[in-house]
Protein backbone atom coordinates (compact mmCIF):
# COMPACT_ATOMS: atom_id res chain seq x y z
CA UNK A 1 0.00 0.00 0.00
CA UNK A 2 1.53 3.31 -1.13
CA UNK A 3 1.27 5.93 1.60
CA UNK A 4 1.85 9.65 1.14
CA UNK A 5 2.39 11.59 4.35
CA UNK A 6 1.63 15.27 3.88
CA UNK A 7 3.82 17.12 6.33
CA UNK A 8 6.97 15.96 8.11
CA UNK A 9 6.47 17.94 11.29
CA UNK A 10 5.86 16.55 14.75
CA UNK A 11 2.79 14.49 13.87
CA UNK A 12 3.36 13.46 10.27
CA UNK A 13 7.05 12.98 10.84
CA UNK A 14 6.49 10.72 13.81
CA UNK A 15 3.82 8.43 12.39
CA UNK A 16 5.30 8.46 8.89
CA UNK A 17 8.75 7.85 10.32
CA UNK A 18 7.61 4.86 12.33
CA UNK A 19 5.87 3.43 9.26
CA UNK A 20 9.08 3.93 7.25
CA UNK A 21 11.09 2.27 9.99
CA UNK A 22 8.67 -0.68 9.84
CA UNK A 23 9.34 -1.10 6.12
CA UNK A 24 6.12 0.35 4.71
CA UNK A 25 6.06 2.17 1.36
CA UNK A 26 5.99 5.75 2.62
CA UNK A 27 6.74 9.01 0.85
CA UNK A 28 6.67 12.44 2.50
CA UNK A 29 5.27 15.47 0.67
CA UNK A 30 7.27 18.41 1.97
CA UNK A 31 8.27 21.94 1.10
CA UNK A 32 11.65 22.40 -0.66
CA UNK A 33 13.40 23.81 2.41
CA UNK A 34 12.25 20.89 4.59
CA UNK A 35 13.25 18.44 1.86
CA UNK A 36 16.75 19.91 1.72
CA UNK A 37 17.21 19.57 5.46
CA UNK A 38 15.83 16.03 5.56
CA UNK A 39 18.15 14.95 2.76
CA UNK A 40 21.11 16.43 4.59
CA UNK A 41 20.34 15.33 8.13
CA UNK A 42 17.72 12.57 7.80
CA UNK A 43 14.39 12.32 9.59
CA UNK A 44 15.31 12.07 13.25
CA UNK A 45 12.94 10.78 15.92
CA UNK A 46 13.83 11.03 19.60
CA UNK A 47 11.60 8.96 21.88
CA UNK A 48 11.73 6.72 24.93
CA UNK A 49 10.19 4.14 22.57
CA UNK A 50 13.32 4.23 20.46
CA UNK A 51 15.45 6.82 18.66
CA UNK A 52 15.95 6.50 14.93
CA UNK A 53 17.39 8.44 12.00
CA UNK A 54 15.87 7.64 8.61
CA UNK A 55 16.48 8.60 5.00
CA UNK A 56 12.86 8.86 3.85
CA UNK A 57 11.46 9.03 0.35
CA UNK A 58 10.57 12.66 -0.38
CA UNK A 59 8.52 14.48 -2.98
CA UNK A 60 7.67 18.15 -3.43
CA UNK A 61 4.55 19.73 -4.90
CA UNK A 62 4.26 19.34 -8.65
CA UNK A 63 6.40 16.19 -8.68
CA UNK A 64 3.89 13.60 -7.44
CA UNK A 65 3.95 10.43 -9.53
CA UNK A 66 0.38 9.20 -9.82
CA UNK A 67 -2.23 8.53 -7.14
CA UNK A 68 -1.45 6.98 -3.76
CA UNK A 69 -3.50 4.42 -1.88
CA UNK A 70 -3.45 6.49 1.31
CA UNK A 71 -2.83 10.16 2.01
CA UNK A 72 -2.10 10.81 5.68
CA UNK A 73 -2.77 14.53 6.06
CA UNK A 74 -0.87 15.84 9.06
CA UNK A 75 -0.28 19.56 8.58
CA UNK A 76 -1.26 22.36 10.92
CA UNK A 77 -4.75 23.63 10.18
CA UNK A 78 -3.52 27.04 9.07
CA UNK A 79 -1.39 25.33 6.39
CA UNK A 80 -4.30 23.29 5.03
CA UNK A 81 -5.28 25.46 2.05
CA UNK A 82 -1.80 25.28 0.54
CA UNK A 83 -1.55 21.57 1.32
CA UNK A 84 -4.74 20.81 -0.61
CA UNK A 85 -3.20 22.24 -3.76
CA UNK A 86 0.06 20.41 -3.15
CA UNK A 87 -1.48 16.97 -2.64
CA UNK A 88 -4.13 17.10 -5.39
CA UNK A 89 -2.05 14.97 -7.76
CA UNK A 90 -1.90 12.17 -5.18
CA UNK A 91 -5.67 11.64 -5.03
CA UNK A 92 -7.20 9.09 -7.39
CA UNK A 93 -10.49 7.22 -7.54
CA UNK A 94 -9.39 4.66 -4.89
CA UNK A 95 -7.37 6.95 -2.62
CA UNK A 96 -8.18 7.14 1.09
CA UNK A 97 -7.47 10.52 2.69
CA UNK A 98 -6.86 10.17 6.43
CA UNK A 99 -6.75 13.63 8.03
CA UNK A 100 -5.51 14.04 11.60
CA UNK A 101 -6.04 17.79 11.95
CA UNK A 102 -7.80 19.38 14.89
CA UNK A 103 -11.43 20.43 14.79
CA UNK A 104 -13.85 19.59 11.98
CA UNK A 105 -13.51 22.39 9.43
CA UNK A 106 -10.92 20.45 7.43
CA UNK A 107 -13.46 17.69 6.73
CA UNK A 108 -15.75 20.18 4.98
CA UNK A 109 -12.84 21.57 2.95
CA UNK A 110 -11.61 18.13 1.92
CA UNK A 111 -15.07 17.06 0.77
CA UNK A 112 -15.52 20.31 -1.18
CA UNK A 113 -12.20 19.72 -2.95
CA UNK A 114 -12.15 15.94 -3.51
CA UNK A 115 -15.73 14.76 -2.99
CA UNK A 116 -17.23 12.53 -0.33
CA UNK A 117 -15.69 9.20 -1.30
CA UNK A 118 -11.97 9.63 -0.54
CA UNK A 119 -12.37 11.37 2.81
CA UNK A 120 -12.16 9.23 5.95
CA UNK A 121 -12.28 10.49 9.50
CA UNK A 122 -9.13 10.42 11.57
CA UNK A 123 -7.53 11.59 14.78
CA UNK A 124 -4.33 11.10 16.69
CA UNK A 125 -3.16 11.40 20.26
CA UNK A 126 0.50 12.25 20.69
CA UNK A 127 2.66 14.74 22.54
CA UNK A 128 5.46 15.61 20.15
CA UNK A 129 7.33 18.64 18.90
CA UNK A 130 10.07 19.63 16.46
CA UNK A 131 13.06 20.93 18.40
CA UNK A 132 15.61 23.55 17.38
CA UNK A 133 17.70 20.91 15.62
CA UNK A 134 14.78 19.81 13.44
CA UNK A 135 14.37 16.54 15.33
CA UNK A 136 10.94 15.11 16.11
CA UNK A 137 10.81 14.70 19.87
CA UNK A 138 8.12 12.38 21.23
CA UNK A 139 7.57 13.53 24.80
CA UNK A 140 6.30 10.17 25.99
CA UNK A 141 2.92 8.69 26.64
CA UNK A 142 0.42 7.92 23.91
CA UNK A 143 1.19 7.66 20.22
CA UNK A 144 -2.20 6.62 18.90
CA UNK A 145 -3.64 6.90 15.39
CA UNK A 146 -7.36 6.20 14.78
CA UNK A 147 -9.32 6.20 11.51
CA UNK A 148 -12.59 5.04 10.02
CA UNK A 149 -15.45 5.67 7.64
CA UNK A 150 -17.33 8.86 8.46
CA UNK A 151 -20.58 6.91 7.98
CA UNK A 152 -19.64 4.55 10.81
CA UNK A 153 -19.60 1.43 8.65
CA UNK A 154 -16.90 -1.21 8.92
CA UNK A 155 -15.69 -1.19 5.32
CA UNK A 156 -13.34 -3.45 3.39
CA UNK A 157 -11.04 -0.55 2.54
CA UNK A 158 -10.66 0.52 6.16
CA UNK A 159 -9.88 -3.09 7.10
CA UNK A 160 -7.11 -3.07 4.49
CA UNK A 161 -5.82 0.26 5.80
CA UNK A 162 -5.88 -1.06 9.35
CA UNK A 163 -3.85 -4.10 8.34
CA UNK A 164 -1.26 -1.87 6.66
CA UNK A 165 -0.81 0.30 9.74
CA UNK A 166 -0.49 -2.40 12.38
CA UNK A 167 2.79 -3.29 14.12
CA UNK A 168 4.61 -0.12 13.11
CA UNK A 169 5.72 1.08 16.52
CA UNK A 170 2.59 3.00 17.49
CA UNK A 171 -1.02 2.17 18.34
CA UNK A 172 -3.15 1.99 15.16
CA UNK A 173 -6.90 1.52 15.49
CA UNK A 174 -9.84 1.37 13.12
CA UNK A 175 -13.06 2.69 14.64
CA UNK A 176 -16.70 2.85 13.64
CA UNK A 177 -17.08 5.93 15.89
CA UNK A 178 -14.56 8.17 14.24
CA UNK A 179 -16.76 11.28 13.96
CA UNK A 180 -18.02 11.12 17.58
CA UNK A 181 -14.41 10.59 18.68
CA UNK A 182 -13.29 13.58 16.62
CA UNK A 183 -15.93 15.68 18.40
CA UNK A 184 -14.73 14.40 21.76
CA UNK A 185 -11.19 15.40 20.90
CA UNK A 186 -12.38 18.81 19.66
CA UNK A 187 -14.31 19.49 22.86
CA UNK A 188 -11.23 18.50 24.87
CA UNK A 189 -8.84 20.66 22.84
CA UNK A 190 -11.16 23.68 22.76
CA UNK A 191 -11.73 23.47 26.50
CA UNK A 192 -8.09 22.97 27.43
CA UNK A 193 -6.86 25.54 24.91
CA UNK A 194 -9.49 28.08 25.87
CA UNK A 195 -8.84 27.76 29.59
CA UNK A 196 -5.05 27.88 29.46
CA UNK A 197 -4.71 30.53 26.75
CA UNK A 198 -7.33 32.90 28.15
CA UNK A 199 -5.97 32.57 31.69
CA UNK A 200 -2.30 32.32 30.65
CA UNK A 201 -1.63 29.42 32.97
CA UNK A 202 -1.82 25.69 33.48
CA UNK A 203 -4.90 23.84 34.68
CA UNK A 204 -3.37 23.81 38.16
CA UNK A 205 -2.75 27.57 38.03
CA UNK A 206 -6.39 28.20 37.15
CA UNK A 207 -7.72 25.76 39.73
CA UNK A 208 -5.69 27.51 42.46
CA UNK A 209 -7.46 30.88 42.16
CA UNK A 210 -10.93 31.83 43.41
CA UNK A 211 -13.54 30.89 40.82
CA UNK A 212 -11.01 29.03 38.70
CA UNK A 213 -12.65 25.62 38.82
CA UNK A 214 -16.09 27.12 38.17
CA UNK A 215 -14.69 28.93 35.13
CA UNK A 216 -13.04 25.76 33.78
CA UNK A 217 -16.17 23.69 34.31
CA UNK A 218 -18.34 26.31 32.58
CA UNK A 219 -15.97 26.38 29.60
CA UNK A 220 -16.32 22.62 29.19
CA UNK A 221 -20.10 22.88 29.38
CA UNK A 222 -20.15 25.50 26.59
CA UNK A 223 -18.03 23.35 24.27
CA UNK A 224 -20.07 20.24 25.02
CA UNK A 225 -23.30 22.12 24.33
CA UNK A 226 -22.12 22.93 20.80
CA UNK A 227 -21.27 19.28 20.16
CA UNK A 228 -24.67 18.21 21.45
CA UNK A 229 -26.40 20.74 19.17
CA UNK A 230 -24.47 19.27 16.25
CA UNK A 231 -25.88 15.84 17.04
CA UNK A 232 -22.97 14.45 19.05
CA UNK A 233 -23.76 14.69 22.77
CA UNK A 234 -20.79 13.99 24.97
CA UNK A 235 -21.08 10.70 26.91
CA UNK A 236 -21.54 11.03 30.67
CA UNK A 237 -18.29 9.20 31.37
CA UNK A 238 -16.38 11.51 29.05
CA UNK A 239 -17.80 14.59 30.79
CA UNK A 240 -16.96 13.24 34.25
CA UNK A 241 -13.37 12.39 33.30
CA UNK A 242 -12.80 15.60 31.37
CA UNK A 243 -14.27 17.85 34.06
CA UNK A 244 -12.01 16.22 36.64
CA UNK A 245 -8.98 16.75 34.40
CA UNK A 246 -9.83 20.39 33.67
CA UNK A 247 -10.25 21.30 37.35
CA UNK A 248 -7.53 19.21 39.00
CA UNK A 249 -5.57 21.05 41.68
CA UNK A 250 -1.86 21.26 40.96
CA UNK A 251 -2.15 19.77 37.47
CA UNK A 252 0.69 20.94 35.18
CA UNK A 253 -1.53 20.34 32.15
CA UNK A 254 -1.43 22.91 29.35
CA UNK A 255 -2.53 22.83 25.74
CA UNK A 256 -0.19 22.78 22.75
CA UNK A 257 -1.91 26.01 21.70
CA UNK A 258 -0.81 27.60 24.98
CA UNK A 259 2.75 26.34 24.45
CA UNK A 260 2.71 27.85 20.94
CA UNK A 261 1.42 31.13 22.35
CA UNK A 262 4.14 31.20 25.02
CA UNK A 263 6.74 30.62 22.30
CA UNK A 264 5.40 33.42 20.12
CA UNK A 265 4.25 31.04 17.38
CA UNK A 266 1.07 31.01 15.32
CA UNK A 267 -1.88 29.23 16.94
CA UNK A 268 -4.87 27.29 15.62
CA UNK A 269 -7.36 29.80 16.98
CA UNK A 270 -9.67 29.77 13.96
CA UNK A 271 -9.82 26.00 13.67
CA UNK A 272 -10.16 25.07 17.35
CA UNK A 273 -12.14 27.97 18.80
CA UNK A 274 -13.32 30.11 15.88
CA UNK A 275 -15.07 27.31 14.01
CA UNK A 276 -16.64 26.05 17.24
CA UNK A 277 -17.93 29.58 17.92
CA UNK A 278 -19.36 29.85 14.40
CA UNK A 279 -21.22 26.58 14.89
CA UNK A 280 -22.47 27.70 18.31
CA UNK A 281 -23.94 30.83 16.76
CA UNK A 282 -25.47 28.81 13.93
CA UNK A 283 -27.15 26.49 16.43
CA UNK A 284 -28.21 29.34 18.71
CA UNK A 285 -25.99 28.06 21.56
CA UNK A 286 -24.65 30.70 23.94
CA UNK A 287 -20.85 30.48 24.20
CA UNK A 288 -19.52 33.70 25.80
CA UNK A 289 -16.40 32.07 27.25
CA UNK A 290 -15.45 30.54 23.89
CA UNK A 291 -16.02 33.95 22.30
CA UNK A 292 -13.76 35.64 24.86
CA UNK A 293 -10.98 33.10 24.40
CA UNK A 294 -11.20 33.37 20.61
CA UNK A 295 -11.09 37.18 20.67
CA UNK A 296 -8.10 37.03 23.01
CA UNK A 297 -6.18 34.79 20.61
CA UNK A 298 -7.08 36.91 17.58
CA UNK A 299 -5.59 39.95 19.36
CA UNK A 300 -2.45 37.88 19.97
CA UNK A 301 -2.29 36.77 16.33
CA UNK A 302 -2.70 40.32 15.07
CA UNK A 303 0.52 41.24 16.88
CA UNK A 304 2.64 38.48 15.31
Amino acid sequence: MRILVVGAGATGGYFGGRLTQAGRDVTFLVRPARAERLRAEGLQIVSKDGDVTLQPQLVTAGNIAGPYDVVLLAVKSFALDAALDDLAGAVGSATMIVPVLNGMRHIDLLIARFGEAPVLGGLCLIAATVDGQGRIVHMGGAHDLSYGERSGEASVRVAALDAALQNAGFTARATTRVIPEMWEKWVTLATLGGITCLMRGTIGDVAAVPGGTDFASAFLDECAAVSSAAGFPMPEGFMTRTRAGMTRAGAPTASSMYRDLQSGNNVEADQILGDLLDRARGFGVAAPLVAAAYANLKVYQARL
